[in-house]
């Protein structure tokens, strides 16, 4: 007996719940791929492999799901013409944020170790043990790369004395939601930690206050434990922190 292969009517009713099926894995495989780093279901690693392949898998979704939408056009099966379209829409998105972040990273240099002074970087004391290692600044190369991307992070003049800049300063890490490792006021020195929302990078930060007669020098260095380019991160973070400070600013 010859076998009946399926009709043209089911094969439009079936290609639309693949394309669907097919999309909503790739918007899984992206947006589980943080939270499953920060629970150590997998490690950071393996979590830029899976934005990776959600990409992937979402452009080619996003091809079967247009044909799809096509055959339901053609078909005028109006059901598999709006599951076609959310299954395009999905898919694009999946595609789309990893190729944005693809092009963001592209966009800043491959540091991660931002300061306002790049002559004399805030040091680590406390963070240093943390890490199980010391922070070693990368020298005149990475000062070279920091100054073209970020030209306004410079030593900030304080029109405060050192001992109120430093209470501002440990104030609004608190505010912002930073742990504070260590805390040396008669040194003007505060040490911090910060947690990415994503992958749940631990981000360390020491900022560090010079008196200058009633005013006050301020430096802050924000540090990424791993990677190489850090995406602007710490640059951010820093801004944020000054823009805080600013009211105190000269």
């Amino acid at each position: 007996m010859e076998e009946k292969k399926p009709s043209a009517a089911v094969t439009s009713m079936v290609l639309p719940f693949f394309a669907a099926a097919c999309a909503a894995s790739a918007f899984l495989l992206l947006f589980s791929s943080g939270p499953g780093a920060r629970l150590n279901l997998w490690d950071f690693r393996t979590g830029f492999t899976m934005i990776k392949l959600a990409g992937y898998i979402g452009f080619g979704c996003a091809v079967l799901a247009l044909a799809s939408s096509v055959v339901s056009v053609r078909r005028r099966h109006f059901k598999g013409i709006f599951i076609s379209l959310l299954a395009l829409i999905v898919a694009l998105f999946a595609f789309a944020i990893p190729l944005y972040w693809n092009f963001q990273a592209q966009s800043y240099p491959r540091i991660h170790d931002i300061s306002t002074d790049l002559s004399n970087p805030p040091h680590f004391v406390a963070i240093s043990s943390a890490r199980g290692a010391g922070v070693r600044y990368g020298g005149i190369d990475v000062a070279t790369q920091q100054l073209k991307a970020y030209p306004d992070l410079k030593t900030v003049v304080l029109s405060m004395p050192a001992d109120e800049a430093y209470k501002r300063a440990l104030l609004i890490a608190r505010e912002l939601k930073w742990t504070v490792v260590a805390e040396r006021p008669a040194e003007w020195i505060i040490e911090a930690t910060d947690t990415t929302r994503w992958f749940g990078f631990k981000d360390d930060i020491a900022i560090r206050i010079v008196p200058a007669g009633d005013r006050s020098l301020l430096d802050v260095r924000s540090v990424s434990r791993v990677g190489i380019s850090d995406v602007g991160t710490n640059a951010k973070r820093i801004r944020a922190f000054l823009a805080k400070m600013a009211p105190a600013a000269r």
